[in-house]
């Protein structure tokens, strides 16, 4: 398989669709208090940055960058869809999303994922990138549903 991916077009029928399935994949699991995903329009931002990883036609999968103070960033909305689950796709975004922080020059990414199994994919794929579990941040809360990574990325000025 062969990834392509893109700015997502926040206004694409699949990317719609995709972020709708995310938001119920979410509502699925977790009460309402606890799902912190973002919808098109909370998307649709100027301090986000949103990609989609297309599989020929296809989407497979979309992530989100958004800017934080202090030269850091949150990986939000990142979701595979049903049918390509299991085949990199969530890997080759997350690679996307760090080389786009990387190149920013952000010195920490940090982002909230759910606790139950049918999270654990993605924690593992944040714990084999470096992502180390941690406290809350920002306006997030202590909530059993949900725990929280961040990752220190090296600055320029560290390589030197």
């Amino acid at each position: 398989m062969t990834l392509t991916v893109t700015r997502a077009d926040l206004a694409a029928p699949e990317v719609l669709t995709l972020l709708a399935a995310h938001a119920a994949h979410c509502s699925s699991l977790s009460p309402p208090e606890s799902c912190h995903f973002l919808t098109a329009d909370g998307l649709d931002v100027p301090e986000v940055t949103v990609w989609a990883a297309w599989d020929g036609t296809e989407l497979a999968g979309v992530g989100a960058l958004k800017a934080l103070p202090d030269e850091a960033g949150e990986i939000k909305s990142m979701h595979t869809a049903a049918a390509q689950r299991g085949k990199g796709v969530g890997k080759v975004i997350l690679e996307t999303i760090l080389a786009e922080a990387e190149r920013r020059g952000y010195r920490s990414l940090w982002l909230e994922t759910g606790t139950i199994e049918a999270f654990g994919a993605a924690r593992r794929l944040y714990e084999r990138y470096g992502f180390a579990v941690c406290g809350p941040f920002g306006d997030y809360r202590l909530d059993p549903h949900s725990i929280f990574y961040t990752k220190t990325l090296e600055t320029p000025e560290a390589v030197r």
